[in-house]
């Protein structure tokens, strides 16, 4: 049996999360796709699939499996592009993983010019605050904020900085004053990003003093726009990123407290960054989207 036939199912099988997708995609019966991952675990020796009524999910020999598979497919369209000069032109489907607000404010802006250079280009785009899991969503390029862990299987390109301001609107401040000091930070109504370990402090550097401030609020949630209409409205002090509120705070709408410190929620030196497979390197999709990305970001 063809053993790129197998590949192929099995990472269709297991990026759908089921059988019957994998097959409307291959154009081929459900049973045809079932008997190429049979055959494949019957080969290896070892189950790769979890398979249930409800669910199908990658065991763990099959994580580990899938990781290789999709690089060796990878490699392999890869090759055929360039031997066909079909590398010239980004084709296909690229799948995209990003932070809401910042898909909305700064990709969803590229989305015609993107369609008018390259018509071929297909965008899968998954959305969300939490971190993707790329080898289980199959995700060609993630977009994320923070310091990215180094991994060799993964390359981590810098798009742009990322600055975050300390603000409240005017209203705010006229009612509670503003704080002086970052110690003084406990005794505002401070507006929190929810993220997914329980963290309720803030860290604030001046020169090269840095000090980690609890802060409290009546308001947690998982999405910076919420919390900068929060903001807008009054409701208290916010953490939030330059991109987000540049147009706030030239407008007077939103006003920097502490401004003299930089504060972020975990680590000080962050950025953002797409994150993409290392064997993916010389994708001209992942390229010309990231390039795109990049200069949309300058001047953030």
């Amino acid at each position: 049996m063809d053993r790129f036939a197998e590949l192929k199912a099995f990472c269709l099988v297991a990026s759908n999360g089921g059988f019957s997708a994998a097959a409307r995609q291959l154009g081929v019966a459900t049973s045809s796709v079932t008997r190429l991952v049979d055959a494949l675990e019957q080969r290896i020796g070892a189950p790769l699939l979890n398979r249930s009524t409800r669910s199908i999910t990658l065991t763990d020999s099959g994580r580990g499996y899938f990781d290789h598979a999709t690089q060796i497919l990878a490699s392999l369209d890869e090759a055929d592009d360039a031997a066909s000069g079909r590398d010239a032109e980004p084709a296909g489907v690229l799948r995209i993983a990003a932070p809401v607000t910042l898909a909305i404010r700064y990709i969803a802006p590229l989305l015609p010019e993107l369609a008018r250079r390259y018509p071929k280009l297909e965008l899968d785009m998954r959305l969300s605050d939490a971190l993707t899991n790329m080898v289980d969503e199959a995700i060609d390029v993630a977009i994320r904020i923070g310091n990215p862990e180094q991994q060799p299987n993964l390359i981590a390109r810098k798009l742009a900085g990322h600055q975050r301001h300390i603000v409240a609107s005017p209203t705010y401040l006229a009612a509670h004053g503003a704080p002086q000091t970052p110690d003084e930070l406990g005794q505002h109504n401070c507006l929190l990003f929810a993220y997914g370990a329980s963290r309720s402090s803030w860290r604030l550097r001046n020169s090269d003093l840095a000090t980690e401030v609890e802060v409290r609020g009546n308001l947690h949630v998982n999405n910076s726009e919420m919390l900068r209409h929060a903001a807008l409205g009054g409701l208290g002090l916010a953490l939030l990123p330059g991109w987000l509120i540049r147009e706030d705070l030239e407008a007077g709408a939103l006003v920097p407290v502490l401004n003299e410190y930089q504060a972020n929620p975990g680590e000080m030196d962050v950025g953002i960054y797409a994150v993409y497979p290392a064997n993916r390197r010389g994708a001209s999709k992942i390229r010309v989207f990231t390039d795109m990305l990049a200069g949309s970001l300058a001047d953030t």
